[in-house]
């Protein structure tokens, strides 16, 4: 378990995994007492940060942020690959 400090607030790492570049974390904030994941890809530099509604299951938003991120209206492109953006012409 990490604590690190970020602008003078406290947070607590409660829980990490990585998989194909895409790192997943859940902070827990001291001095607000929320609840955070956040999510950056390696691969593109794409990162974004969900705050926990109380309803919410902090292990659920952790395991399937994706899906949180769509339900809250986040809109996801996956990156398209070199074959898929060369266009064939013909003459």
């Amino acid at each position: 378990m990490t604590v690190e400090a970020t602008n003078e607030t406290w947070r607590t790492e409660l829980a990490a995994r990585e998989s194909n570049g895409v790192a997943v974390r859940l902070f827990w904030s001291r001095s607000t007492n929320l609840l955070k994941v956040t999510v950056s890809d390696a691969s593109n530099g794409d990162y974004f940060e969900l705050v926990l509604e109380e309803h919410e299951a902090p292990l659920d938003v952790f395991y399937h942020p994706f899906a949180h991120a769509a339900a809250r209206g986040l809109e996801f492109r996956p990156r398209r690959s070199e074959s898929e953006l060369t266009v064939d012409v013909q003459i």
